[in-house]
C-alpha cells in the first residue's frame, strides 16, 4: 500500500500595500471647538457660563497640537431638544462643513439630555472622524474602549455590539495567523464537512469543478460555460447554486480549489451596519498553502488565472471608457465633469435662440430649475469659450509637467482599450513573494539563534524557494502573455498613434480627452475654472 504524503501547511502574511500618498494633514493642528450650556438665565448660571468660556479658551490655546476653532454656547435653554439650541445647530453645521475636528464639552447632560438625539449626533460626527470629549465622564468618543457606550448607549446594545465585534475580529485574526480556515460549504461546490470536521472532497461535485476549469482552458467563454451547466438543471442537496456567469467566475478565481486559502479578503467597515468591503490594504491578508485537499493542480489554477487576465486584456473595460467619438454613458463629456463651485450642482448644455440666432451655452442646473433661490452667483458659460479654456488647461498641463501628462494619458488610453489587465494579480503575487522572502529571512535568523546549521532547515528553505520560483514564473507568464499578444501590440501602437494625433491637434477641443483625463471642472462665480485632472493635478483657467 502506497503511503500518501501530506504536504506541509505553510502560513505567510501578505503585507498591506504601503500608501505613497503625501499626507500633509497629519502635520496640521487639530481644530478644537468647545460647547457649553447653562440651564437657566439666572445670574449664578451666567457666571458659570462666562467661566466655561474662559476655561475652554485657555485650555485649547495651551495645547500646541490644538487650534481654537470657536466657542459655541447656548444660554438659558433646555437641553432636551437640539433644534431649540441655535449655537448647537451652528456647531453641527460647522462640523459638517469641515471646520471642526474635535469638540470638548463639560458632560453628557450638557451636550444633550435626549438620549436618542444624543446618539444620532455622536454617531454622525464619529462617522466623519470628529470626536467629542466629555470632561466629567472622561469619555472620548473616538476611542473604541471608551466608557461612553456604558453611559449613554445603555438599552441600545451598541456597546455590546462593538465589544463583541472587537472580540470576534481578534479571534478571526488569531485564527488567520494560525492558518485556521473556515468554509462556507453551502456555497462551495466540491467540498463538504467531513466526520473529523475538516473539508473533504465530494467526487460528483469535484467533477463539475474540473469540467469548468477544463472548458475555460479549452477556450470556452465564461458565459457559455454558465449556459451549458444551467441547461443541465444540476441539483445538489443542501446547496443553492445558480451556475450563473458570476458564480462560474468566482469558482475560476477561487484559490481553494488548488488547496490554498487566502484569508481576510474583506474587512468590516462598520460593526453596527455590518458593512464590509474588499481588503485593499486596510489589513494584512494571510495565504495558507495546503490548507485542505485540492481538486485541481496549482499548475491548472495558475494557467486559468493567466487565461482570464489575457481575455480581460482583449476587451475594453466598459462602454464608459470607450475612446470612440461618443461614449454611451453621456452624449457630452462635459456633462459628467462640469460642476458649480457655489452650490455643487452639475452644469447642463442649453441652446439659446436670440433674435433667430442659435447659441450654445452651459448653465447651472440649480439656477435653471430654481432661479437665484439656491444659487445666486453661478455664471453662464459660452461653449466656445469653455472649450477654449479646457484646451489651454490641457496644453499648460503638458508644458508644466510633460512626464505626468504623458503617464496619465497612456494609462487612461490603456484602460480604455483594455491593455491593463492582470496588474492587480501581479501586485498580489508580488506581495506574496515579499512575504515568502520575509519568512526565508526569519528562518535564517531562527536557525542561527538556535545554534543550528543551515542544513537542518534545508527542506523548508527549498520549499519556500520553490514557491517563490513558481510565483515568479507566473508573473513572468502573465507579462509575457501580454507582451506576446499581437492584439496587445496593435493596441500599444494605437496608443502612440492617439498621442501623436492629439499632439498635432493640440489647439482643438476633443471630448474623448476630457472623458479620459479630467475628473472635475469647478465653475466659480467670477468666471474662473478649476480643472482637476486624474491624480489630482489642478490648473486654473479663465474664460
Amino acid at each position: 500500500m502506497e503511503v500518501q504524503r501530506i504536504p506541509k501547511r505553510i502560513v505567510s502574511v501578505i503585507e498591506p500595500q504601503k500608501s505613497i500618498l503625501v499626507d500633509k494633514e497629519k502635520y496640521h493642528q487639530k481644530r478644537v471647538a468647545a460647547y457649553c450650556r447653562v440651564s437657566t438665565d439666572s445670574e449664578e448660571q451666567l457666571t458659570s457660563y462666562q467661566n466655561q468660556m474662559r476655561v475652554y479658551t485657555e485650555m485649547i490655546a495651551a495645547r500646541k497640537e490644538w487650534e481654537f476653532a470657536g466657542l459655541y454656547a447656548d444660554e438659558g435653554i433646555s437641553g432636551t431638544r437640539a433644534d431649540k439650541r441655535p449655537e448647537f445647530q451652528r456647531m453641527i453645521r460647522d462640523c459638517q462643513n469641515g471646520k471642526i475636528d474635535y469638540i470638548i464639552t463639560k458632560s453628557v447632560s450638557r451636550f444633550a439630555r435626549n438620549t436618542v438625539e444624543c446618539l444620532e449626533y455622536i454617531r454622525s460626527l464619529k462617522a466623519q472622524g470628529i470626536g467629542i470629549f466629555f470632561e466629567e465622564q472622561n469619555i472620548d468618543t473616538l476611542k473604541s474602549d471608551s466608557e461612553l457606550y456604558l453611559v449613554i448607549y445603555a438599552g441600545f446594545a451598541q456597546s455590546e455590539s462593538e465589544s463583541i465585534s472587537k472580540h470576534i475580529t481578534w479571534t478571526y485574526r488569531k485564527n488567520f495567523e494560525d492558518g485556521k480556515v473556515s468554509f462556507q460549504y453551502k456555497r462551495l461546490l466540491g467540498y463538504r464537512k467531513g466526520e473529523d470536521g475538516k473539508p473533504e472532497i465530494v467526487p460528483e461535485e469535484a467533477a463539475i469543478v474540473e469540467r469548468i476549469f477544463e472548458m475555460l482552458l479549452a477556450g470556452q467563454p465564461v458565459g457559455l460555460i454558465a449556459q451549458m451547466l444551467q441547461s443541465e438543471n444540476i441539483e445538489i442537496p443542501g446547496k443553492d447554486l445558480s451556475f450563473s456567469k458570476n458564480m462560474i467566475m468566482n469558482i475560476l478565481r477561487n484559490e481553494k480549489y488548488c488547496g490554498d486559502s487566502i484569508l481576510q479578503k474583506t474587512v468590516t467597515v462598520d460593526c453596527i451596519s455590518k458593512t464590509r468591503k474588499a481588503n485593499h490594504g486596510e489589513a494584512p491578508m494571510y495565504l495558507v498553502e495546503n490548507s485542505h485537499p485540492a481538486i485541481i493542480s496549482r499548475d491548472i489554477f495558475h494557467r486559468t488565472q493567466e487565461e482570464l487576465a489575457r481575455r480581460k486584456a482583449l476587451r475594453p473595460k466598459s462602454d464608459k471608457m470607450s475612446i470612440t467619438q461618443s461614449g454611451k454613458y453621456s452624449k457630452y463629456a462635459l456633462s459628467e465633469v462640469l460642476h458649480c463651485a457655489e452650490c455643487g450642482s452639475r452644469y447642463k448644455r442649453v441652446t439659446w435662440n436670440i433674435r433667430g440666432k442659435r447659441k450654445i451655452v452651459w448653465r447651472c442646473v440649480s439656477r435653471l430649475d430654481y432661479g437665484k433661490k439656491y444659487c445666486k452667483d453661478s455664471v453662464t458659460l459660452e461653449e466656445a469659450a469653455l472649450h477654449g479654456a479646457v484646451v489651454r488647461a490641457l496644453n499648460r498641463f503638458h508644458a508644466e509637467d510633460e512626464s505626468t501628462y504623458l503617464t496619465l494619458m497612456k494609462a487612461t488610453i490603456g484602460e480604455a482599450i483594455g491593455i491593463n489587465g492582470g496588474s492587480e494579480e501581479i501586485d498580489l503575487l508580488t506581495r506574496r513573494i515579499d512575504a515568502l522572502n520575509k519568512r526565508m529571512l526569519e528562518l535564517v535568523n531562527e536557525t542561527v539563534a538556535a545554534g543550528k546549521d543551515v542544513e537542518s532547515s534545508e527542506e523548508e528553505f527549498k520549499e519556500i524557494s520553490n514557491q517563490i520560483e513558481q510565483l515568479t514564473r507566473r508573473i513572468a507568464a502573465i507579462q509575457e502573455s501580454a507582451r506576446g499578444d499581437a492584439t496587445r501590440q496593435a493596441r500599444l501602437e494605437e496608443i502612440q498613434d492617439i498621442i501623436a494625433r492629439r499632439t498635432t491637434n493640440e489647439t482643438q477641443y476633443d471630448d474623448s480627452i476630457v472623458r479620459q483625463m479630467i475628473e472635475c471642472i469647478k465653475v466659480h462665480g467670477d468666471g474662473r475654472l478649476t480643472i482637476i485632472f486624474g491624480g489630482g493635478y489642478e490648473i486654473e483657467e479663465t474664460l
